[in-house]
């Protein structure tokens, strides 16, 4: 038989184990008390034989004495007719049944002394032996019915949380995570399952939020690309145009489509990992020579404005790190100094280690107001004024950088005025 609940297959293994564990307690008990029984019943009737004198009115207790296998003398009270029969034993003692009355028993006890021997017969003994049986083949029914019933609400209780999980999960969607459930106070496994039902609801909640967010950037900013590229091709298919002008046209799809190419790639960037996941993706990185590289990428850059970067100071600094994050991070604050910082000017970079990891970039540009300050660093804000309106960008740079120094829990602090440039401290 199959039982699909887990209650029920509880419930059968419990009463099952039950059952026999009563069962073997209920023969236990009575072989043990029937011994004890037997043993005090013994003791009474050695006891009786030690004591024998001449005078053997004994009440309620038959005696006789044997000698060369013939009765020599008895009271009235020995009425066991068979006696020869247990002469030739080996045992001593014996519980007889009660030929009329099966709650009572009798009981002999032969004790030698020398030629002749003392036979004690104890008849109407109260067969407690019995009775106890009688009251087990009850009691052990009705004790395992309220073991069942017993374990039932135990499993009932324990379960609880269970079928609570159960009909959350039920109410789970892909547009509905906010069904949780409340924490027992209990610190057992229970509370660990709900505790961890939760988390993993939060989680994929935030997951869902940032699918929803990505999805709703990519189609926010990929409009205008896509704009583009819609109205150069139907303007060059309007009518036949000179090679130069399809060129141009071309040109102009490419620049698009690398533009839509970086935004989805930074959009993955700053949605792919998470601090549930982060850490998992560290390995040992040389800080030092991850910087250096990208230095090396923007020396195009800075040769085309002639700007100087100055390498204030820069040591050696290892640490488990993410390098595509720590990369990011790095190319895209020396990018913004690059862009947004006039020609023949000065960018200064500092990279070094004490109690905390320093990654420093002072350039002196056009700064940032502060009614901006705080708003930089939000996905696609870009300040819109007429230094900066001409310069490529999606907005996406400051963002990446926020991100990566919080998932490497660290601290980004950026300092702006419009004469002075812009400074920006990571901490690691």
């Amino acid at each position: 038989m199959k039982f699909n609940s887990l209650k029920a297959r509880v419930l059968v293994w419990f009463g099952t184990i039950a059952f026999m564990v009563l069962v073997l307690f209920a023969f236990s008990f009575n072989y043990f008390l029937e011994k004890s029984i037997d043993n005090n019943i013994r003791s009474k009737l050695e006891l009786i034989a030690h004591k024998y004198t001449d005078n053997i009115a004994t009440q309620n207790t038959g005696i006789a004495i044997i000698k060369d296998g013939k009765i020599k003398i008895k009271n009235s009270d020995f009425t066991l007719e068979n006696f020869q029969y247990y002469l030739d034993k080996k045992e001593n003692f014996f519980i007889l049944d009660h030929p009329q009355n099966d709650d009572y028993i009798n009981a002999l006890y032969i004790e030698s002394m020398g030629k002749k021997k003392i036979m004690v017969f104890q008849k109407n003994l109260d067969n407690k032996i019995d009775n106890f049986q009688d009251i087990l083949f009850f009691l052990v029914p009705l004790l395992l019915v309220v073991f069942i019933f017993l374990a039932s609400k135990l499993l009932d209780k324990i379960l609880f949380p269970i079928n609570k999980l159960i009909n959350a999960t039920k109410d789970i969607s892909v547009t509905k995570f906010t069904k949780s459930i409340a924490v027992p106070r209990e610190n057992d496994e229970i509370k660990e399952l709900v505790v961890s039902f939760n988390a993993m609801i939060d989680r994929l909640q935030k997951g869902i939020e940032r699918l929803d967010r990505f999805n709703s950037d990519v189609s926010h900013e990929l409009k205008t690309p896509l704009t583009v590229i819609q109205g150069e091709i139907e303007l060059a298919l309007r009518k036949t145009r000179k090679p130069t002008q399809y060129q141009n046209t071309l040109r102009t799809i490419a620049t698009q489509s690398k533009q839509i190419e970086l935004i989805v790639k930074q959009l993955l960037l700053l949605t792919k990992y998470t601090k549930e996941n982060i850490k998992e993706s560290f390995e040992e990185c040389s800080l030092d020579s991850l910087l250096l590289g990208v230095v090396d990428k923007f020396q195009m850059q800075l040769s085309e404005k002639n700007l100087h970067l100055e390498i204030q100071k820069i040591e050696p600094v290892v640490m488990q790190a993410n390098p595509v994050l720590i990369e990011s991070m790095f190319s895209n604050i020396i990018d913004n100094a690059i862009k947004y910082t006039p020609k023949d000017k000065k960018i200064s970079l500092w990279f070094y280690q004490d109690s905390k990891i320093h990654f420093v970039v002072k350039d002196e540009g056009i700064g940032i107001d502060k009614e901006h300050l705080c708003k930089i660093t939000q996905r696609f804000y870009r300040v819109d004024s007429a230094r900066n309106k001409k310069i490529d960008g999606f907005g996406l740079g400051l963002s990446i950088v926020k991100n990566s120094v919080l998932m490497h829990e660290g601290r980004l602090d950026i300092r702006s005025s419009e004469t002075d440039g812009t400074t920006i401290t990571i901490l690691l």
